[in-house]
């Protein structure tokens, strides 16, 4: 069996252009029944949402894991973060997630479909991990957001580790915060748009 294809480097990521990232004004956190209610309408308009979660780290030994906190969803032009700690959040992080009509796609989902019925207290339907899409092709087995948007998009995804391993059940998140959840949930969206037109070009080479 030939060796696994990778994707490009971290440091060689760093050289090409960065990854359009969502303007703040782009970002929903529904807080008042009025914005779930707009929320919900947008979302189940959609046929395909990228889809990611974060939760608080555990730092302690026998701690017990409460997350996940958020679900983040994502269209090509404008990302919804949910926070879990409100009713009308997780009653519409389950209902999307549940739905058969509508896609959702991320990078290594293994955690969250395995934690997340639990958490919602129903299936996930229709979820698509992309890792396997693009192990399919040749690749690891975890090329990860920021290989396959360099790969499909020739664009740098930048992931902090910072922010990653940050607060997430917090009541009130902040801007750094914001800006990565948001965007770990539309880069997924934007590489799934943009996948076809590259899985043709694998097929002419």
């Amino acid at each position: 069996m030939p060796p696994r294809l990778k994707p490009p480097s971290k440091e060689v990521s760093q050289l090409l252009p960065d990854f359009d990232i969502l303007s703040e004004s782009d970002i929903f956190i529904p807080q008042t029944p009025a914005e779930f209610a707009q929320a919900r309408e947008v979302l189940l308009a959609q046929t395909v949402l990228g889809f990611d979660t974060e939760s608080k780290p555990l730092f302690k030994v026998g701690e017990v894991d409460t997350g996940p906190h958020i679900v983040q969803l994502a269209s090509t032009q404008a990302a919804w973060i949910l926070q879990l700690h409100h009713s009308q959040a997780l009653a519409l992080a389950a209902e999307i997630l549940n739905s058969d009509s509508i896609c959702k796609i991320g990078f290594g989902l293994q955690h969250d479909t395995a934690s997340l019925p639990k958490r919602l207290g129903m299936a996930l339907n229709n979820v698509v991990d992309l890792d396997r899409v693009f192990k399919r092709h040749g690749y690891i087995a975890s090329v990860g957001v920021r290989g396959a948007v360099a790969l499909v998009l020739g664009q740098n995804f930048h992931k902090s580790k910072r922010q990653s391993t940050s607060n997430w059940a917090k009541k009130q998140l902040n801007e750094a915060q914001i800006r990565y959840a948001a965007n770990d949930a539309h880069a997924p969206a934007a590489v799934y748009a943009a996948l076809p037109a590259w899985e043709a070009m694998q097929e002419s080479m």
